[in-house]
């Protein structure tokens, strides 16, 4: 530890440093709370009305969503940074063993050389607005909860509606920030037309692979360059050679000097969802049920993948992005589960819940209203855990086996077909058919029959020993046929995956879907048997939304009275809407003696090369490179080295990833990708001494594209001067 780390740690402990606003107090803070942030005390050089100003232009309008992370807008020519396993999905789809970007990179030297990102969109916040005195007066009088929460879903979609209707040119949604509780109306501009520009080698930006994801040192360059076009006019539209890159009404400074330690740091981003204001029964069944069993059927999905890929090139690609997210779930629930374990989050819990009803009960205005609450959440989850098995099973088996989410779009497609006048059948089906073409070709690009053989034969078994009380009906049908299980899941497999014509997407592309006659007289075993999962979801479909709705008005009222018994106000948990989160450039002390320090640099990456692990290979260039010390203007003095990734203790989730990393004067200095590994279960608690988020250094950025991939017509657009 360096000097200046020591002094600041024992200034802490013995509570010598202050600031106005405690960095270490857990925070995704929404819009709406910025201008609450004594900012200026924890270290912000420009005015707080430059990060979010609803009367003009400001850092947010940077911002973007694309597919799911976040990225900025870097340049007056709609140049997107974000990472590289945010692009990843659409580099698979661009790539083929010919031109095989996904491993070895792609940089567009012109705009006219740029690759459609397919499957990739960019969505702006243009505006905000509190909704819930609207939505939750039309459900005052309302008792029953599955009534209730079907009204509170279409007074959310009504509301969007009415928005778009007022501005077409925006897409709008209502979002839950408490659930049961507060509800705000955004609007976001969607740009359609998104391209891929420069991609580093794999070897560059997902290095270290799954041995290194979630974990500290890190040495991954994970970022990737996107650009983002429009019609002419301005006008959001569809890919197309006429369109011109999109001009942002705001692009952030990127500023080649980094940080150093303690440097103040900030974040604004989308981050996806966290559970931190749930009762200890849902962090029970989390614990319990969803994190295993997830963990386990990914494990073995991947294994299954995997092994299939190293058969052939073609179903590699195919395969790699499915492989990818899995890997990162898989790896990531472990986490949690280790995380859990560790801090003994479910006992925290409770002691709190339990204070919290004797709070309820020791105040008889607090009793008169919330009395009930502790024992009708209870008894809630009991019947909750009482279904889990079955519940998990259903959430995962159409997107474990490829052939059954195509039978599920087609069955559904003929049910809607068949419930129209014959009259109209043709011209439901021309309306249609595209749609439904577009959903099954994105299902066929990531399958393989073989992988959907062996991981449709897992879930069945797994099915098939279920407790009688959550069995699976269609299951049930089949595993039933003889005494040997295992013998009938195997026939039953070849009858269905076997015998289908639906594994032939040229077949259902060409013949099958040529005319709604076509598609109305076909029919077969997987078909039949999606139908029986489809009706038994359609029959426990009632009790799960009155379970649902139940939650809902459960979870309202448990928030409130917290926030009674706390007496203060809390922080919505995330959900994929705009958040500001800031801190500072800091390491950690994750086991006794082990103290992180909060950078890595490329040292680093030739030393992991020497482990024999093809996950830590890197391009000759790098050690080339870093030999002949040609560092360029990117090398950190204190290291005497290129700054690789680095820590900051702020508050991320999934959906951060891509975030612009800004310093104290609101510039770019790097990209978030990660969370150490014992910040894995910052979804359900936050704690400064081990939440530790982990970006690529924006000096890391600049040298890989400069002295690696010679990309440096890209600085120069993001105004960077070497």
């Amino acid at each position: 530890m360096n000097k200046k780390t020591l002094l600041f740690t024992s200034l802490l402990a013995l509570g010598i440093l202050q600031s106005g606003y405690k960095p270490w107090d857990e925070g995704m803070f929404p819009l709406s709370e910025i201008h609450k942030l004594d900012l200026k005390k924890a270290g912000l050089k420009i005015d707080q009305n430059e990060i979010y100003n609803p009367k003009g232009t400001s850092l947010v309008d940077a911002l973007v969503n694309v597919g799911g992370c976040t990225g900025s807008f870097v340049s007056s020519e709609g140049l997107i940074i974000t990472n590289h396993h945010c692009a990843f999905s659409a580099v698979q789809l661009a790539s083929t063993p010919e031109h095989d970007y996904l491993t070895n990179g792609f940089v567009a030297k012109s705009h006219e050389q740029e690759i459609e990102a397919k499957g990739l969109t960019c969505r702006i916040t243009d505006s905000y607005e509190d909704v819930s005195d609207r939505i939750l007066g039309a459900v005052a009088q309302i008792e029953d909860p599955a009534s209730r929460l079907k009204l509170i879903n279409d007074a959310m979609k009504n509301i969007a509606v009415d928005a778009e209707k007022k501005d077409p040119g925006i897409k709008a949604e209502v979002s839950e920030m408490f659930i049961g509780k507060t509800y705000v109306l955004f609007r976001y501009k969607t740009i359609q037309d998104v391209r891929l520009v420069y991609v580093p080698n794999r070897q560059i930006g997902e290095y270290g692979g799954e041995t290194d994801n979630w974990v500290w040192p890190r040495h991954t360059g994970d970022f990737s360059f996107m650009r983002a076009y429009v019609a002419k006019d301005g006008s959001p539209a569809k890919y197309s050679k006429d369109n011109v890159p999109y001009t942002p009404k705001k692009f952030l400074k990127v500023n080649p000097s980094g940080t150093n330690e303690e440097d103040f740091v900030f974040i604004l981003g989308y981050p996806g969802k966290t559970f931190r204001h749930r009762p200890a029964e849902f962090i029970q069944y989390q614990q319990q049920y969803v994190l295993p069993y997830v963990s386990e059927l990914y494990d073995f999905q991947n294994s299954t993948m995997e092994n299939a890929g190293k058969k052939n090139k073609t179903t590699e690609i195919k395969l790699a992005t499915r492989i990818k997210r899995n890997a990162n779930v898989l790896k990531n629930y472990r986490g949690k589960l280790q995380g859990l374990k560790g801090i003994d989050l479910i006992s925290q819990k409770k002691e709190e819940d339990a204070s919290l009803a004797q709070f309820i009960n020791n105040n008889v205005d607090v009793k008169a209203k919330y009395g009930n609450l502790m024992n009708d959440i209870d008894n809630l989850y009991k019947l909750i855990n009482g279904d889990a098995q079955r519940d998990l099973w259903f959430a995962q088996i159409y997107n474990s086996t490829s052939l059954l989410s195509v039978s599920r779009n087609i069955n559904n497609f003929k049910a809607a077909l068949d419930a129209q006048p014959a009259a109209e059948k043709q011209n439901f089906f021309d309306q249609n058919i595209s749609s439904l073409k577009q959903s099954l070709s994105n299902t066929y690009e990531a399958y393989e029959i073989e992988v959907d053989r062996k991981i449709f034969k897992r879930m069945l078994t797994d099915a098939a020993a279920f407790n009688p009380n959550q069995k699976v009906t269609a299951v049930n049908k089949v595993s039933s046929k003889g005494a040997n299980s295992n013998a009938v899941i195997d026939q039953f497999i070849e009858n269905t995956l076997g015998l289908s014509k639906l594994k032939d997407e040229s077949y259902v592309m060409n013949t099958l879907l040529k005319s709604p006659k076509a598609i109305a007289d076909y029919n077969d075993g997987l078909l039949l048997f999606e139908k029986d999962i489809a009706r038994q979801i359609a029959e426990i479909k009632p009790e799960k939304d009155r379970r649902e709705g139940l939650l809902n008005k459960l979870m309202g009222d448990y928030v409130n009275v917290k926030e009674k018994f706390k007496k203060k106000d809390f922080i919505p948990d995330a959900n994929s809407t705009l958040r500001l989160t800031y801190g500072y450039v800091r390491g950690y002390w994750p086991a006794d003696a082990s103290y992180m320090r909060p950078y890595t640099t490329i040292k680093g990456i030739l030393e992991k090369g020497t482990s024999g692990n093809p996950e830590f290979d890197y391009p000759a260039q790098i050690k080339a490179l870093w030999n002949a010390k040609d560092f360029g203007p990117f090398a950190k003095k204190d290291l005497n080295d290129v700054p690789v990734s680095f820590l900051y203790n702020m508050d991320t989730t999934g959906g951060n990833s891509g975030s612009p990393i800004m310093n104290a004067k609101g510039e770019l200095i790097g990209v978030n990708f990660d969370r150490a590994y014992g910040a894995t279960i910052n979804d359900y608690a936050w704690n400064e001494s081990y939440s530790r988020s982990i970006g690529v250094d924006i000096r890391y950025v600049l040298w890989v594209a400069s002295k690696i991939d010679k990309a440096d017509f890209l600085i120069k657009e993001m105004g960077v001067k070497l």
